[in-house]
């Protein structure tokens, strides 16, 4: 009598007659009451060696963060961190900076912790198939994908939103409200990266809009950080461009914006609307509380991980996921029809 056997008489996983044999607090007490009673009646008894063996293997699962100072992703890591540990695994967090390479930091990772698969928590967009050669188990990209890069589908998997489409969406959200004049916050606007998207997502609104592209009204403030997004800010006042409304390309940027706005006299939403994408939990208490394209960071964090385990496993293949973000509305965003 093998833990398999004991698994097809009454009906469950393999992993979960082990999580029952050892303990393990994430099974329910009528799923454990059912394995013990077939370990009873089916007299299995476990090899303690064979045990001691399964133990000493690997469960670590990488999460590489590309980007310390990012508020979105502290949102994420704890549905991460609960989804790994529910499945019987264990979370090893290593953050980086933006300059950093991921592959490479989570290729020597892999190696250390005897990693079982990666998700990167932001990172480029335009991997190379050379490049994933350092590593050599499955990954999934979380809140980005692969788009000016050469890999083949099938070689990774990513859950993310769709960036140009929101941004483009943002902007017809403040042009329905009548603003003509809308001006963009970002970071660069050729990164091979978020930025880009989100601003190839800004022009091509206009476009659909039929309003004019004027260069005064994008600034590009070389970084996501509040500090960065706060001098962007106060430069695109100063060069005298005039505007009703603002897109930023995220939440934090949009917090920066705001008390850049206010600090140079203006008021928010009176004299200029801002409209962001993220949905920070912390930007609902800002005054005024922000108008944004909400990401959904728990669908996000729960989709990649099941992603990756299922290809640490066996039991799934690599896809591409692409979710929907909601509009939360807030005060910044005023009506000017």
């Amino acid at each position: 009598m093998t833990i398999k056997d004991v698994a097809a008489y009454c009906g469950v996983s393999v992993s979960t007659v082990s999580r029952v044999l050892n303990q393990h607090p994430d099974v329910s007490p009528a799923v454990r009451e059912r394995v013990s009673r077939a370990i009873q009646e089916c007299h299995y008894v476990p090899n303690n060696s064979a045990r001691s063996l399964v133990a000493s293997r690997s469960t670590a699962v990488g999460v590489v963060v590309r980007g310390v100072g990012n508020p979105f992703f502290s949102e994420l890591i704890p549905t991460i961190e609960k989804e790994i540990d529910r499945r019987g695994y264990t979370m090893v967090l290593h953050q980086i900076n933006v300059q950093d390479d991921e592959i490479q930091k989570a290729a020597v990772l892999e190696r250390e912790k005897r990693l079982l698969g990666v998700v990167f928590l932001g990172g480029r967009f335009n991997y190379t198939e050379a490049e994933l050669q350092q590593l050599s188990v499955p990954f999934v990209c979380c809140t980005y994908t692969n788009t000016f890069g050469n890999l083949r589908e099938d070689a990774y998997s990513s859950v993310s939103i769709r960036d140009e489409d929101e941004a483009c969406r943002a902007v017809h959200i403040l042009y329905e409200h009548g603003h003509r004049r809308i001006a963009v916050l970002l970071d660069d606007p050729a990164d091979n990266s978020i930025g880009q998207l989100r601003w190839q997502g800004y022009r091509r609104a206009l476009r659909e809009c039929g309003l004019p592209f004027d260069p005064a009204l994008a600034e590009f403030s070389g970084g996501y950080d509040m500090p960065d997004a706060y001098r962007g800010t106060c430069e695109l006042l100063e060069r005298g461009a005039e505007f009703t409304a603002l897109l930023a390309i995220s939440d934090s940027m949009a917090i920066a914006a705001v008390k850049a706005l206010v600090d140079r006299g203006h008021r928010v939403p009176q004299d200029c609307s801002v409209i962001a994408i993220d949905g920070l939990e912390l930007s609902k208490y800002m005054i005024p509380t922000l108008t944004t394209l909400r990401q959904p960071a728990g669908a996000m964090a729960r989709q990649s991980i099941q992603t990756l385990i299922e290809l640490v496993e066996g039991r799934g293949s690599h896809r591409h996921l692409l979710l929907e973000t909601t509009l939360r509305q807030g005060d910044s965003v005023i009506s000017l029809r």
